[in-house]
C-alpha cells in the first residue's frame, strides 16, 4: 500500500536531544513521556484506515483545532496507540468533536470535568479493551492508551492546556485516560449502545463528561431494593448532598454481583432507573436556602416547565436526578466483590455537556 501523503509540520530534534525531555519542553504532552510520532509510526497508524489523512472529522474545543484523520494518528501514536485501536480512536474523535458533547465547556470548567470514553460491541475482544477486573484502572494498553489519545487530542487539537486556558479547580486522575469497556458478557441487561439504538453486532463509543468515580461497597444488600437504596443515598451526595435535583445526568457503573442480585429480583434496567428516580428524594426543609449553614440546593434551578403552580411546603418532595434519562446504566468489572460506581456529569442542557456516541467503522 502507497504511503499517505502527510502534510502536518515536521519537527527535527537535535541528535543530542533527548526526545523525551524534546516534546514535554515544547508542551505537548500530559506531563508524561510520549512516544515521539516519527514519519514511519504515524503511516503505520494511518494503515489501519482506509480513510484520507486530510478528512476532517471535525474541530475540538475550546480552539476548535481540526480534527483530522492524521493530526489524530499523531496524538494516538503519542498516546502510545496500537495501530489495531485506530478506529475506535478515530470514532472517539468523531464524538468529541460533536458539538452536542460539548468539549469546549468540558475544557474550560472549573468543575474538572473529563470525557469518559465506553465502547461497546465487538471491538472490544477485537483489540482487548478491558471490562472485566480493574476495569476503572491500570494495566490494559487499549483503555490506557485510548483514554490517553482523547487527552492529548484535547491539549494539541483543542488547545486546553492547564493553567492557560483549563482552570479545572482540582483535576483529578481519570482526565490522563478515562475509558472503560462494558461488560455485556456479565450484564442481564441490555448493553447501552442497544439501548441508544445500535444493534449487539456494531461497535461503538460513547462519550459522558464525567467527573472522578466514586465506589460504591455494598456487601450486605440481598434484595434489589435494599441494593437500590444503599446505591441511591451514595449517589444522592453527588455534587453535594443539598444538590437536589441534580444539575447533571449521572453515569452509574454497575458490578457484575450487584447487576446479578438486580436480575435475581426480575429488575430491569429501566426498573433500577425508575426506582432511584422516585425513592431518592428529600423535602424541601432539608434542602431550601440557609438550613444547617448551606446556601440552598438546585430546587432554586429547577426548570419553570417542571415546578408546580404552587410554592413549596416544607414536606414537598425533590428528587435527585432531574429525570429518569438523566440516570445512564452500565455494567463493568470483575465478577468477584460487590462495588460499584458512579459518575457525577457535567451541567446537562444546551449549555452543558450530552452522551455522544458513533459507531467504530
Amino acid at each position: 500500500m502507497a504511503e499517505a501523503v502527510l502534510l502536518s509540520n515536521r519537527i527535527h530534534a537535535a541528535a543530542e536531544d533527548d526526545p523525551f525531555e524534546f516534546f514535554y519542553e515544547r508542551g505537548v504532552t500530559d506531563g508524561l513521556p510520549v512516544v515521539p510520532p516519527t514519519e514511519e509510526r504515524v503511516q503505520r497508524m494511518l494503515a489501519a484506515t482506509n480513510r484520507d489523512p486530510q478528512e476532517l472529522l471535525g474541530t475540538i474545543g475550546p480552539n476548535y483545532g481540526r480534527a483530522t484523520v492524521e493530526k489524530v494518528a499523531i496524538n494516538a501514536v503519542m498516546a502510545g496507540c496500537h495501530p489495531s485501536y485506530f478506529p475506535t480512536v478515530l470514532a472517539v474523535a468523531e464524538a468529541l468533536s460533536d458539538e452536542k458533547f460539548n468539549a469546549h465547556a468540558l475544557n474550560v470548567t472549573t468543575f474538572s470535568a473529563t470525557p469518559l470514553t465506553i465502547i461497546n460491541g465487538p471491538v472490544r475482544h477485537e483489540i482487548g479493551v478491558n471490562c472485566g477486573h480493574n476495569a476503572l484502572g491500570h494495566g490494559f494498553r487499549a483503555n490506557a492508551t485510548i483514554g490517553r489519545t482523547v487527552r492529548l487530542c484535547i491539549i494539541n487539537i483543542g488547545g486546553a492546556k492547564p493553567h492557560f486556558i483549563t482552570k479545572a479547580t482540582m483535576g483529578h486522575p481519570a482526565q490522563y485516560t478515562f475509558c472503560v469497556g462494558e461488560n455485556e458478557e456479565e450484564s442481564p441487561w441490555e448493553p447501552l449502545h442497544v439501548e441508544l439504538g445500535f444493534r449487539p453486532d456494531q461497535s461503538t463509543v460513547t462519550l459522558f463528561g464525567g467527573h472522578s468515580p466514586l465506589q460504591i461497597n455494598d456487601h450486605a444488600s440481598r434484595t434489589a431494593e435494599q441494593l437500590a437504596l444503599s446505591i441511591g443515598w451514595t449517589m444522592a451526595n453527588i455534587w453535594n448532598h443539598k444538590n437536589f435535583p441534580v444539575f447533571s445526568d449521572t453515569m452509574l457503573i454497575v458490578c457484575p454481583e450487584h447487576a446479578k442480585t438486580f436480575a435475581q429480583d426480575g429488575w430491569s434496567k429501566n426498573d433500577l432507573r425508575q426506582f432511584l428516580f422516585e425513592k431518592i428524594r428529600k423535602p424541601f426543609r432539608e434542602l431550601k436556602p440557609g438550613v444547617n449553614g448551606g446556601e440552598g440546593a438546585g430546587v432554586s434551578m429547577i426548570p419553570l416547565a417542571n415546578r408546580s403552580n404552587e410554592p413549596p411546603t416544607d414536606e414537598t418532595l425533590f428528587p435527585k436526578f432531574p429525570a429518569l434519562e438523566s440516570i445512564m446504566i452500565i455494567v463493568a468489572g470483575g465478577t468477584a466483590g460487590r462495588f460499584s460506581a458512579v459518575v457525577p456529569g457535567l451541567a446537562r442542557g444546551d449549555y452543558g455537556s450530552k452522551v455522544t456516541t458513533k459507531e467504530v467503522r
